[in-house]
């Protein structure tokens, strides 16, 4: 799920890089976005079209990043180290008996 909506999050970070450089600054810019379209849109409405969707794909990113951070804390839990050592069985502490007895001494 997370590498699903990472994918989804780098497109919509790759348009909204494409749709602000489309946009016609005051400086100029690009200026793709700027003059006419065929006649299809005024450059009002074209720099409102972009405006909008600035706003709409802007949001989307916020959202995708939220819920990325959300689904990547989910999976640490605080945990000490004491939990994670396996349990040693008790040894007795009986001491250790030579193999073979040592001979008497002589004088």
């Amino acid at each position: 799920m997370e590498s699903v909506i990472l994918v989804i999050h780098l497109l919509i970070a790759i348009g909204l890089v494409g749709v602000i450089l489309i946009q016609r600054s005051e400086g100029g810019g690009l200026g793709i976005g700027g003059g006419t379209m065929g006649g299809m849109m005024s450059t009002r409405g074209t720099a409102n079209l972009l405006t909008r969707t600035t706003g709409i794909l802007a949001a989307c990113f916020f959202a995708t990043s939220i819920v990325l951070a959300i689904l990547a804390g989910g999976h640490s839990r605080p945990a000490s180290i004491i939990d994670t050592l396996p349990a040693a069985p008790a040894q007795s502490t009986v001491p250790a008996q030579p193999a073979v007895p040592a001979p008497p001494v002589s004088q």
